[in-house]
């Protein structure tokens, strides 16, 4: 017996943006694998052309590990079938009015087919460039919405964006829309519309420097902006932006907004432990494994709010379901498992640890990497005073050696003070995930979940978004780190 998400798939026409992407190839998956039946699947990628699209679709997405368990199920020429008949690849651009379509036809042929629309497609950079950030996950959501009303079918605009639009707020986050305008810090008013003035005119005045020079600016000034406004980065800001827009100007289209804490690798679906690139968790994982990481700034008792891939798109799905044709919806969903199943970095790095100290990484040389738990300091000045003494003073030592025999060590002192600077830009990035203090209300998603165990037809365990069934020790261990190493290191 189909349960309600895999019947509410069936039939359905679908846009999907930011296709190539971690999460969206998850979706992607899942639906042919459990509703072949979809009518048809849009891919929205940046591409030039069809062909190039079909390139990346085949390349990115499809020939990819994820779809293995597919590709056992079908057989590789059955698999090839149904993607030729449900899936196409559309070249396009959110940040561009009409999604960057340049065919007329295939634009009229979208807004009188779609039934749901899903918007995936973001950069997630903490410092991209302001004008890159506006353009996608500000004005771009606002794209999507524009195209998403003229679907004369249009049931649903599905958005996701990120918990962390809350910025650094401490205790219990709450599943509600931003108002126009509103900033987390309350010092002024935000106006978008000036933000987007504001940055046309930066990228003016640095029109006679080079590209280096115009990237950096453009990082510094998103940045400075989203601290102006209560935000600790770009990324958050941009997309808070977003959400402002997505709600002002909905009118009467269905909107849901999924708020996903950090995404992990995937719990059960299509198996456990797939994962693409380093995420936030990831990049300190591996270079722990990896004897680089001697000490670290982050609070043991913080909170580390992470939810598996497959658990995030479960609950996209079930979100659309429920809420599909529900004229005036606007409804905000926190998936993650702070609130229900917190597990804090301390926990993390003890289970890390013992990992690694089983099963070490081995090194270039073919020897095993042998790691030290190393040193956690939970405040930014401890970090900084640590980082003097240990190496910025050793540091300015090596530049007077420099300075007075130039032919010495110039290479060492050039490499490691660049290496110094990227080590302190990483952290002051990372800063507010590594000591964050709020927990993510997911009163909503309860909800959604309650509706779902009502249903005995769900009870399958296909659409399971409950963190509480997550082990850490477990996950972490046995799934999440032998995921990165199989799939990201390819060890």
């Amino acid at each position: 017996m189909e349960s309600n998400c895999v019947q509410f798939l069936g039939n359905k026409t679908i846009l999907i943006t930011g296709a190539p992407g971690f999460l969206a190839k998850v979706l992607v998956e899942k639906i042919l694998r459990l509703q072949p039946n979809v009518k048809k699947m849009y891919l929205l990628l940046r591409a030039p052309d069809e062909k190039s699209a079909m390139q990346r679709l085949c390349s990115e997405v499809i020939e990819i590990d994820l779809f293995k368990v597919l590709r056992n199920d079908l057989g590789e020429e059955n698999l090839n079938a149904l993607v030729r008949e449900k899936i196409v690849p559309v070249p396009g651009d959110i940040s561009i009015d009409n999604l960057g379509l340049k065919d007329t036809d295939l634009i009229q042929r979208l807004w009188s087919e779609i039934d749901i629309i899903i918007n995936i497609a973001a950069t997630t950079n903490f410092d991209e460039r302001y004008d890159i950030g506006l353009g996608i996950n500000t004005f771009g959501a606002l794209n999507v919405l524009n195209f998403a009303k003229k679907c004369v079918k249009g049931q649903l605009l599905l958005h996701v964006s990120t918990a962390y639009v809350s910025g650094e707020q401490s205790g219990l986050l709450q599943e509600k829309p931003f108002n126009m305008g509103e900033t987390l810090n309350g010092n002024r008013t935000l106006d978008i519309n000036i933000e987007r003035e504001l940055m046309k005119q930066k990228l003016k005045e640095l029109q006679d420097f080079s590209e280096e020079e115009i990237s950096q600016t453009m990082k510094d000034f998103g940045m400075a902006r989203a601290k102006l406004h209560g935000w600790p980065n770009t990324y958050v800001f941009t997309k808070a932006m977003g959400e402002m827009l997505m709600g002002k100007y909905r009118e009467n289209l269905p909107l849901v907004i999924i708020r996903p804490t950090m995404i992990t690798s995937t719990l059960a679906e299509p198996f456990p432990g797939w994962i693409e690139g380093l995420k936030t968790l990831d990049s300190v994982i591996v270079a722990y494994g990896k004897g680089r990481l001697k000490c670290f700034l982050a609070d043991s008792n913080s909170v580390f709010d992470l939810i598996p891939a497959d658990m995030v798109v479960n609950a996209m799905i079930a979100a659309a379901t429920t809420h599909s044709g529900e004229t005036g919806i606007q409804a905000i969903y926190h998936v993650g498992s702070s609130c229900k199943n917190p597990v804090t970095f301390g926990q993390l790095h003890d289970i890390t640890a013992r990992y690694f100290a089983k099963r070490p990484l081995v090194g270039r040389n073919g020897s095993p990497i042998i790691v030290t738990k190393g040193t956690i300091l939970s405040t930014m000045a401890q970090f900084s005073l640590y980082m003097t003494l240990r190496y910025k003073l050793p540091l300015q030592i090596l530049r007077l050696i420099n300075i007075v025999y130039p032919w010495s060590h110039g290479d060492n002192y050039n490499d490691l003070s660049r290496k110094i600077k990227l080590a302190m830009r990483l952290v002051e990035l990372y800063q507010p995930y590594l000591l964050f203090k709020g927990i993510f209300d997911d009163l909503n998603t309860e909800r959604l979940r309650m509706k779902r165990k009502e249903n005995i037809k769900e009870l399958d365990g296909s659409f399971e978004f409950d963190p509480k069934s997550i082990d850490w020790d477990n996950y972490i261990t046995n799934t999440h780190i032998p995921g990165l190493i199989t799939y990201v290191l390819k060890q």
